[in-house]
């Protein structure tokens, strides 16, 4: 019998050789829930990760959405990411789920979205360094944790912290708005005892909205010596 992460219910997983054999954990959302995680799946933006069957025609163009278009025509944005990959949709289902997980203190969600994010970044950005996304000190007093470094905290990977300013919650913003602040970075790299930290950088967060938050840690990478800077997040 296993408790779901998500409602907590307990549930039986259908009985399978993998799982009488030990070679496949049993699964840590019960049915409904597990329906409810849905997978970003068919053509996809080079880019950001967005589902391009999810969109009109009009709103892309080769293989990439016209929001990644505007971000490599811009002159201070169009080469600070090499791109982001996301590998869930941010359906409802997840927002609930990240709201539960954030905000109402359901800290072992992070085992969940770790493992799934470790994956990818062992097939995809094992040589890279992981910079986590800090939150400002006013959310992680709120919250008492960081979702992000709580995803991380079993992964075996080389590591790099930045630091944040204090700044009005992007959240709340418009999308040009938060396009806007690209420019004004609240991040910051720390001292760096190691420069070939710097090379091959992945930001690791848990969604991509606009793709403001990234770029911004990016900048501030990008200025302090990184070659290239991807992103890897849960959602988009």
């Amino acid at each position: 019998m296993n408790r779901c992460l998500k409602c907590l219910t307990t549930y039986f997983d259908k009985p399978s050789w993998s799982l009488l054999l030990m070679k496949k954990h049993p699964n840590p959302l019960c049915y409904e829930c597990s329906k409810g995680v849905e997978r970003i799946a068919g053509e996809r933006c080079q880019l950001c990760s967005r589902s391009l069957e999810k969109i009109s025609i009009r709103l892309q163009k080769n293989g990439t959405c016209y929001d990644c278009i505007r971000w490599t025509k811009g002159t201070e944005t169009k080469d600070l990411l090499e791109g982001n990959h996301s590998i869930l949709e941010y359906n409802p289902f997840l927002k609930e789920w990240f709201a539960q997980f954030k905000f109402k203190g359901d800290a072992v969600a992070a085992s969940y979205f770790g493992n799934l994010l470790y994956k990818h970044y062992k097939s995809k950005y094992a040589e890279y360094t992981v910079v986590p996304i800090p939150l400002s000190q006013k959310s992680l007093e709120n919250r008492t944790f960081n979702q992000v470094d709580l995803m991380i905290q079993n992964w075996r990977c080389r590591t790099l912290m930045l630091g944040r300013l204090e700044r009005d919650k992007q959240s709340k913003k418009s999308r040009e708005e938060r396009i806007a602040l690209v420019g004004h970075s609240p991040f910051y790299v720390k001292e760096i005892a190691e420069k070939d930290l710097l090379k091959k950088v992945v930001l690791i967060d848990d969604i991509y909205t606009t793709g403001t938050t990234v770029r911004q840690a990016a900048k501030s990478l990008k200025e302090a010596g990184a070659e290239t800077v991807a992103s890897l997040t849960v959602a988009r």
